[in-house]
């Protein structure tokens, strides 16, 4: 018998399990408690970039001609087990679908939200791993283009740049959606790593628009390392917050702060910001005061693609949203993780007025 290991534990061996799986059993569906009566919870899959086989950054030196990656499909697999359960009324992919943003990678992610596809509204939100660093998505928006969503009635459309240059910034590179749960209605936004301008124009005008519904952005970059580490030690102990710095677009890339001065505080309607991309930050939390008075929740939740996936659970009766920190390989919440060994950034509620 093999001995009982602590989840911290499993969780730091779970790199060398996840390498030598060959076959990941689908999740169960009695393996969380069902979400209480009246309420509904929208998924939000961390960053996706491990994948193993040849070519690969996790394994250089794997002859595997077949790419795979187990995390991903446990997340899909356990959401799609659970949508009734959980009442699972949105998905969203908070960016760095792929690693290496080649074909190989591409194809399974686009295996991995097939399972999805057709099954509850969902979003891809583009990672500055998904784009070169100029901002050209032309691999994303091939296996996740605008014409795959628009037979949907939740899908709202993508931004159309005015410019002849649409492998920057167009063809669902940014996108918005549109769903009901809890007698509300929402807009969800995605907005690519370092939003340029005209980006960021467009959004603000969807939620000028639709102004009467409640505003959710899911990007990848927001809240990390307030300035870009000079040592590898920094991202983990340098000052935190909404994020100073770019990846992409050169001269053309919105920071964090930019994006929220420009667009995200002008909105009386914004309520949510998800992001990723900071691993080692792992989990983050930002309340910040909108100019109308309103709080905005910034949730940042990056797990090393080793397991744990996030969970809005709104309860309209409390007017709060219980987050939960749920690891779809090893089937348990997720309490303590490499850096950041506080339960309560896990595990957590934020108020949030939902009653008439």
């Amino acid at each position: 018998m093999f001995p009982v290991l602590s989840s911290l534990a499993r969780y730091l061996l779970l790199p060398v399990f996840a390498t030598l799986m060959t076959f990941v059993p689908s999740a169960s569906a009695a393996d969380l408690d069902a979400a209480p009566k009246d309420s509904f919870t929208i998924a939000v899959i961390p960053d996706t970039q491990w994948y193993i086989g040849k070519g690969t950054k996790k394994t250089p030196d794997s002859t595997d001609p077949v790419v795979t990656n187990a995390v991903f499909e446990n997340h899909v697999n356990w959401i799609t087990a659970n949508i009734q359960k959980q009442n699972i009324v949105f998905v969203s992919h908070v960016g760095d679908i792929v690693d290496r943003s080649n074909p190989q990678e591409w194809e399974v992610a686009r295996r991995c939200m097939d399972r999805l596809h057709g099954v509850i509204p969902y979003s891809v939100t583009v990672g500055n791993h998904d784009m070169k660093g100029s901002g050209d998505s032309s691999l994303f928006q091939k296996y996740f283009g605008a014409e795959r969503f628009r037979d949907f009635a939740w899908y709202g459309g993508p931004f159309e740049p005015a410019r002849p240059t649409p492998e920057f910034s167009g063809n669902n590179a940014n996108s918005h959606q549109l769903f009901s749960a809890g007698g509300m209605d929402f807009i969800h936004i995605s907005l690519e790593c370092n939003a340029p301008d005209d980006v960021l124009a467009w959004a603000d005008a969807l939620l000028t628009q639709y102004a009467t519904r409640r505003a959710i952005i899911t990007t990848h970059m927001d809240l990390g390392v307030l300035e870009h580490p000079k040592t590898e030690e920094g991202f983990v102990k340098d000052p935190k917050g909404r994020m100073n710095w770019t990846k992409n677009h050169g001269s053309r890339g919105n920071t964090a702060q930019q994006m929220w001065e420009k667009l995200y505080r002008k909105h009386a309607n914004l309520g949510f910001i998800f992001c990723g991309d900071q691993s080692r930050c792992t989990a983050l939390k930002l309340d910040t005061v909108g100019d109308h008075g309103n709080t905005v929740h910034a949730f940042l939740s990056d797990y090393t693609s080793s397991g744990p996936m996030r969970l809005y659970r709104f309860l309209p009766a409390e007017d709060r949203v219980q987050v939960i920190t749920y690891d779809t390989t090893l089937h348990e919440l997720t309490e303590s993780t490499l850096h950041v060994k506080e339960r309560a950034e896990h595990q957590f509620s934020a108020p949030y007025p939902m009653k008439p």
